[in-house]
C-alpha cells in the first residue's frame, strides 16, 4: 500500500483540528500581538543581562583565535561597539529563549487537544537543550578545527588580518547553524504530533533524509574537506533517528492504541 502524501496528511490534520473550539480572527490577532510584545520584553531583559557580561562574552568568542596566537582586528572605529551589541543581542536571545518558547506554546496550544498540551515541559526542555548542545558541539569541536585548518594550514603562507566583522559572522554561522540543525527532532516532533509523518514514513524515506542532511552539512560546513562535512552530518543523522523514536511515541495512532489498551 502506497504511503499517503505528507501534504494530504497535513490537510487532514488541519481539517481535524478545525473542529476544535477556537477563536475568531481578531482574537487570534490580538493573542499574537500579546505574545509578540511579551517576547520582545523578554528579549530586552535578556539583552540587558547579557550586556552586563559583555567583556566575558567577547573573551569567549575570541578564545578560539587566541588559542592559535591571533586576535581580531578593528578596521572601523565602531567595530568594537558593534561586536559588543551583537554579542549581547545573541546571548540575550538565548537567555530569553525559554520564555519566548513558552509564549509560542501558549499561542499554538488552543489548536491542540488536551492530551497534547502535556508535552509543553518536554518540548521546552528539549528545544533549549538541543540548541545548547549544538552550539557547544560547534564551539568545542567544529570552530577550533575550522580555524586550525583554514588559518593555520591553508593560510600558513599568508599574513593574517582577521577583522571583527568577518570573524563574528563566521563564528555565528557555525555556532547558530549547528544550534538550529540540532533542532531536527523538534521539527519531527510537531510533524508527528499533528499526524503529518510517522516513524514508518521516516524510516522508509531515510535515504532522502541522508541526502538532505549531507546537503545541509555541505552548505553550513566552513571547511572544504569531506571529513569535516561528515563531522557536521554525523550528529544530525543521530538526531534524525532520535526524531524517529519521538515520532513513534507522539503520533496520534500510537496514542490511540495506547488509550485502547489501557481501557
Amino acid at each position: 500500500m502506497a504511503d499517503i502524501d505528507p501534504i494530504d496528511r497535513a490537510r487532514a490534520a488541519l481539517a481535524d483540528r478545525a473542529e476544535l473550539p477556537g477563536m475568531s480572527l481578531m482574537e487570534h490577532l490580538e493573542e499574537l500581538r500579546k505574545r509578540i510584545l511579551r517576547s520582545l520584553a523578554f528579549l530586552a531583559v535578556g539583552f540587558a543581562l547579557a550586556y552586563g557580561f559583555h567583556n566575558t562574552l567577547v573573551a569567549i568568542i575570541q578564545k578560539p583565535l587566541l588559542d592559535v596566537g591571533l586576535r581580531m582586528t578593528m578596521t572601523h572605529p565602531t567595530d568594537a561597539l558593534n561586536l559588543i551589541l551583537k554579542t549581547s543581542a545573541v546571548a540575550g536571545a538565548i537567555l530569553a529563549s525559554p520564555f519566548i518558547l513558552y509564549q509560542v506554546w501558549l499561542f499554538i496550544s488552543p489548536g491542540m487537544y488536551a492530551n497534547e498540551r502535556k508535552y509543553v515541559t518536554p518540548f521546552m526542555a528539549a528545544t533549549v537543550g538541543l540548541f545548547l548542545a549544538g552550539t557547544w558541539f560547534g564551539y568545542r569541536y567544529v570552530l577550533p578545527g575550522a580555524i586550525r585548518i583554514l588559518v593555520m594550514d591553508f593560510g600558513k603562507n599568508f599574513s593574517h588580518m582577521i577583522t571583527i566583522d568577518d570573524y563574528t559572522g563566521f563564528f555565528l554561522a557555525v555556532i547558530l547553524g549547528l544550534g538550529i540543525c540540532f533542532e531536527l527532532p523538534i521539527l519531527i516532533f510537531f510533524l508527528a504530533l499533528f499526524g503529518i509523518v510517522d516513524a514508518k514514513f521516516l524510516l522508509r524515506h531515510f535515504r532522502y533524509a541522508v541526502l538532505a542532511i549531507f546537503l545541509v552539512a555541505a552548505i553550513i560546513c566552513p571547511m572544504p574537506d569531506p571529513f569535516s562535512m561528515c563531522l557536521f552530518a554525523s550528529p544530525m543523522l543521530v538526531l534524525y533517528f532520535l526524531g524517529v523514536a519521538v515520532a513513534y511515541f507522539v503520533h496520534p495512532n500510537h496514542r490511540k492504541r495506547k488509550e485502547k489498551s489501557a481501557t
